[in-house]
């Protein structure tokens, strides 16, 4: 019997941590533009999807994204440290996007040096955004909509003038009221918070979600958050206006993993 034992004492409580299994576990919407949320095969050392290197949690978690475009096959590999892979083929279903064919020619005049003068450095300040890794767990949450209002403009819209694409939509319109208070759709942390309009975005704000997904939420009238804080869902975040390159007031939210582009409503569900 150990020291300082008495008899008929109950032995310790061992708490028992189920292995994870040797294959993918994972849910979402497998569509172009969609996403998943799963977990990794144990004894994981590296994950990658269709050749790009992409993070999991200690716990195993993780999120991956389908580019608006993506193809119709893409191959989820873990890498185990016995040197075994893990190899899931993962079958991505195209969406019937809403194009608009006008007989027009497309414009052909470029962006002018002054543009170009005011452009790089908000380029490049969007991208550093982007880019900044954080503690935000957000990614595992199920999102909800920054605000309820009339869904003006879808994510994969297109115009195509005379056979010739323009710019797919990157993101979803609400067309809520000027100076209509608009929230986090998750936790995160604030990134980029324009504190002048930038030329097309407006004042700008970005919230990184972690493990590689983003927010940004564009032409508001005000932000209410600052660079570096910590934002909880549900929590007002600024107000809608039509800053920058907006016909009218509304709040342009796009998402984005990585270099994939995100439909929003992928994430939330249909607006109730």
């Amino acid at each position: 019997m150990p020291q300082g034992a008495v008899a008929g004492d109950a032995p310790p409580p061992v708490t028992f941590v189920p292995a994870r299994p040797s294959t993918f576990a994972f849910a979402g919407e497998l569509t172009q533009g969609g996403w998943i949320k799963g977990t990794v095969p144990a004894g994981t050392r590296t994950l990658a999807l269709a050749g790009q290197p992409i993070a999991f949690a200690p716990d195993g978690s993780f999120f991956a994204a389908f580019d608006r475009d993506a193809p119709a096959t893409s191959a989820l590999v873990a890498t185990l440290r016995s040197g075994e892979q893990v190899v899931r083929q993962l079958s991505i279903a195209p969406r019937a996007w809403q194009i608009e064919r006008v007989n027009i020619a497309r414009r052909e005049n470029g962006p002018t040096e002054a543009f170009l003068a005011l452009r790089r450095p908000e380029l490049a300040r969007i991208e550093a955004a982007r880019t900044r890794v954080t503690d935000a767990a957000g990614w595992r949450q199920d999102f909800v909509y920054p605000v309820k209002a009339r869904i003006s403009g879808r994510f994969g819209s297109q115009r195509v003038y005379r056979g010739e694409p323009g710019a797919y939509h990157s993101g979803l319109d609400l067309a809520g009221g000027a100076g209509t208070t608009f929230v986090a759709p998750a936790d995160g942390v604030v990134v980029l918070a324009a504190q002048s309009p930038f030329t097309l975005e407006g004042n700008l704000l970005m919230i990184d979600h972690g493990m590689g997904l983003n927010s940004a939420f564009l032409h508001c009238s005000q932000i209410l958050v600052r660079e570096g804080e910590h934002v909880r869902q549900g929590q007002p975040i600024g107000r809608i206006g039509a800053t920058g390159r907006a016909t009218g007031p509304h709040l342009h939210w796009s998402v984005k993993w990585n270099d994939a582009r995100i439909d929003p409503i992928l994430l939330t569900g249909p607006m109730k």
